[in-house]
């Protein structure tokens, strides 16, 4: 396939380090299929299969965008650091889901508290990396690709960082839930919560703006005008989106 074999000629290590990430994920997936074992209300497996599934896809996209930055230096430095950052990160949460127990917010022993701190550090690293690639995009003045598509990478990459950092919200909280318990029941595989807010929504949505964006200013937005106009639009639903939440609304009742 022409796609995937320009992806790999892009970027090797990424392209590599994505295709592992997706191969986990259909590990954790089949593994699925004979767990009883379930954490906060969900099968164990299902919250690795979604980091290494979301990961994968990340990574795969940023293989393919940073060729559009005309410094190798630069992209190689910024491939090592999320490939590094990012495989202890899910590498511990895949951790935690093989000893049975829970990632985020678990402070309760020492041993789970170490790992919590240490996925803080490296999803530290990963944010300062993203932040400098995303100026890279911005402090750099000549591309070969139209207007229309590199303020759609461009501002899916800003979007990106914006509702990434929403995670200090979780943090804060030590649950992704408002107005209740994590745990409570919640819409099929993505698991959000049917009966309060739920933080992930907004999350999810506004950290895929790196994918959804740099398609929408390839294929649909025939300028930067529209490109800017149409991302605005999905700032703002997204950021409705996590208000709701943050209000203890959830998506679907």
């Amino acid at each position: 396939m022409k796609f995937i074999s320009e992806l790999k000629r892009r970027n090797q290590l990424l392209y590599w380090f994505g295709l592992f990430n997706l191969a986990v994920a259909i590990v954790c997936l089949v593994l699925m299929q004979g767990e009883q074992k379930q954490l906060l209300g969900v099968n164990l497996w299902l919250k690795p299969f979604k980091f290494y599934a979301s990961v994968g896809i990340m990574i795969l996209t940023m293989g393919w965008l940073l060729h559009y930055l005309n410094n190798p230096a630069k992209i190689k430095r910024f491939s090592i650091g999320l490939t590094i950052s990012m495989f202890f990160e899910i590498g511990l949460i895949l951790l935690q889901a093989i000893r049975g127990t829970t990632s985020h917010f678990n402070v309760s022993s020492g041993f789970n508290s170490i790992v919590f701190n240490l996925m803080g550090i490296f999803i530290l690293i990963f944010t300062i990396i993203c932040i400098r690639i995303c100026i890279a995009f911005f402090q750099q003045k000549q591309f070969t690709i139209s207007g229309s598509y590199l303020w759609g990478i461009r501002l899916g990459l800003l979007f990106f960082l914006i509702f990434s950092l929403e995670g200090g919200v979780m943090l804060s909280l030590l649950k992704h839930t408002v107005g209740g318990p994590d745990g409570s029941p919640g819409l099929p595989v993505f698991n959000w919560s049917r009966q309060y807010g739920d933080l992930r929504v907004a999350h999810f949505l506004g950290i895929h703006s790196l994918q959804l964006l740099p398609l929408l200013g390839y294929y649909i937005t025939r300028s930067s005008k529209q490109m800017i106009n149409a991302a605005v639009v999905y700032f703002l639903i997204v950021t409705f989106l996590l208000i709701q939440a943050l209000r203890g609304i959830p998506l679907f009742e």
